[in-house]
């Protein structure tokens, strides 16, 4: 080999020696592009979580651009072409028709009671011949709701002893006593009403128990939180336990149930960390036609053994979200939640996105769902066999569409979009 040739093979090496130390360079610039772009994506979620709205409604768009909202509703919806509706009035004068709510629909049915006031005798008097004025009508005013407060009151149960007074000096007197209705809880002033209402506005409006206890002292009553918490365990135990087993073997008999499971924090939990993770499982019937049936499960861990549990005797289809724990069902059709594939596309639009701005991949994602949403909107008052039917001819080709259009989308390694995708496709 000549010396040209030789230094020739040597430049060629050192050239393919560049160019693949280009090439990693390169492929090196782009992770690092996307790790960027990744970590920019996580970090601005992050702050929408914290500091933005945690809607997942469509933002709706008047003319392409603006979002109707609190503060600018009234001029947004303000038209000074439309003309008020006009009436004659008695005296054949034209005046606006104002559009009123009556106040039957505001207060519904509630007691009534007449407020007339009244004269004092000395001026029910004429004033021109002296004599006594009599009543000949009245005049309504006006309407008003009040507000009473609660008030506590001291029920005191006796019973009632019953003799013959021909017996009565017998060897054996006839006597008897009516019969008490049982207690709610024996040796105890509780009742229905009081411990119904503890329940009510610790788990119906959220008011603690060191709250409510602070209520009852203001109205007179010592009634410490512990005792509540003690009443509340004891009467759902007793009274509303079987209650929800009924209920269970009502549910585990319908054709479709939706699950879902979301995590709670328990303070106090033995053998558990109060920063551990805790979950309600929730259970409702399906759209069938029938009283909807609701029912919580709480347990301390996310596994899928719990939903198994809960409905070993169920044979039905189960809707839920992508969660992999409901794999462990048995005899049941397992159906996606399109709301949770949603939440994914719309966690995948980057927050601040204008109405107008060009559509994404994650915002048409969104609409694909958004579609199939309205559909089902107006198949809601449809019988079941009905909205199959309907679902086949409108939403069908809907899906298809989806589904082809998910094939051609190519997100970002390790994105949100991605995550989208892989769940639809999962």
């Amino acid at each position: 080999m000549s010396v040209n040739e030789s230094r020739i093979r040597e430049l060629e090496n050192e050239i393919t020696k560049r160019d693949n130390t280009i090439l990693m360079q390169q492929n090196s610039i782009n992770d690092l592009k996307r790790q960027v772009e990744n970590l920019t994506e996580i970090l601005i979620q992050m702050r929408h979580d914290k500091f933005g709205s945690s809607s997942e409604k469509t933002v709706k768009a008047d003319d392409g651009s603006k979002q109707i909202s609190l503060f600018n509703e009234v001029e947004l919806e303000a038209d000074a072409t439309v003309s008020e509706p006009l009436k004659a009035n008695a005296k054949g004068k034209v005046t606006a028709r104002k559009k009123k709510v009556r106040n039957e629909q505001i207060i519904g049915e509630l007691p009534v009671e007449e407020i007339i006031p009244d004269l004092p005798e000395e001026e029910l008097i004429c004033g021109r011949c002296g004599g006594k004025l009599n009543p000949i009508g009245r005049e309504f005013v006006r309407e008003e709701i009040r507000y009473i407060p609660a008030q506590l009151k001291k029920f005191v149960y006796y019973k009632e002893a019953y003799e013959c007074p021909k017996c009565k000096h017998a060897d054996r007197p006839y006597i008897i006593k009516t019969i008490a209705p049982p207690s709610l809880m024996n040796h105890s002033l509780a009742s229905p009403s009081t411990v119904a209402h503890v329940m009510y506005r610790k788990y119906m409006q959220g008011i603690p128990l060191y709250r409510q206890e602070k209520d009852w002292e203001r109205m007179g009553i010592m009634l410490s939180r512990a005792t509540m918490a003690n009443r509340v365990i004891r009467c759902s135990e007793d009274y509303l336990l079987p209650v929800t087993d009924y209920l269970r073997r009502k549910l585990l008999a319908r054709d479709i149930i939706h699950a879902d499971e979301t995590p709670v924090q328990v303070l106090k939990e033995e053998g558990k960390k109060p920063q551990t993770k805790s979950y309600m499982w929730l259970y409702r019937t399906g759209n069938d036609g029938k009283e909807p049936i609701i029912l919580f499960d709480y347990q301390p861990s996310r596994s899928g053994e719990n939903a198994a549990s809960y409905l070993k005797d169920f044979k039905g289809f189960v809707h839920s979200d992508g969660y992999s724990g409901y794999n462990r069902l048995k005899d049941v059709t397992r159906c996606g939640c399109r709301a949770h594939l949603r939440r994914k596309f719309v966690e995948s639009i980057p927050p601040g996105s204008k109405a107008d701005a060009k559509i994404s991949a994650a915002v048409a994602g969104r609409d694909y769902c958004n579609k199939l949403f309205a559909i089902e909107d107006d198949l809601r008052d449809l019988s079941p066999e009905d909205r199959y039917t309907q679902r086949l001819e409108r939403e069908k080709p809907v899906l298809e569409a989806f589904w082809a259009w998910l094939d051609t989308v190519n997100p970002l390694h390790g994105s949100k979009l991605a995550k989208a995708v892989t769940y639809a496709q999962n």
